[in-house]
């Protein structure tokens, strides 16, 4: 607005309102605009909150898909080396004892060892699960 449109414009509120109501109508006017002015302040405020709200909820999504996937990876990881852990013992304890003791069905000493061996990967694979399940409460 020019400063001619404003002198016109107080021109017709002197004459419509005269001087006795001008000065309250102005005080209420000016009242109308600050409480307008708080409201929108207030609305910027909370488009900005929730704005930033969303940035933090994608912002934690990529980091917990960025975990997951790690995480994943590890498992993977560990998995593989287990397998390879268990095929080197298995490999490590298939000597197998060709002496028949003193039991006459050699294939006995074969199905011992067998269950043996059976019993040692099973302890093995109960104590690798236990270090895995304390690393994990341990993070």
């Amino acid at each position: 607005m020019s400063m001619g449109e404003i002198l016109v414009i107080l021109v017709v509120a002197i004459l419509v309102l005269g001087p006795d109501k001008l000065p309250d109508t102005i005080v209420q006017i000016a009242k109308i605009l600050k409480a307008l002015k708080r409201n929108i302040d207030e609305a910027k405020s909370s488009i900005e909150k929730e704005i930033r709200i969303n940035e933090l909820k994608s912002e934690t999504k990529k980091y917990q898909d960025e975990f997951s996937s790690v995480n994943e990876n590890i498992r993977k990881k560990l998995s593989f080396e287990e397998f390879d852990e268990l095929k080197k013992d298995i490999l490590d304890n298939k000597k197998v004892d060709l002496t028949f003791g003193s039991s006459s069905n050699p294939h006995e000493n074969l199905e011992e060892n067998a269950q043996k061996e059976m019993k040692e990967e099973k302890n093995l694979k109960t104590e690798q699960i236990s270090n895995q399940s304390e690393e994990k409460q341990n993070v």
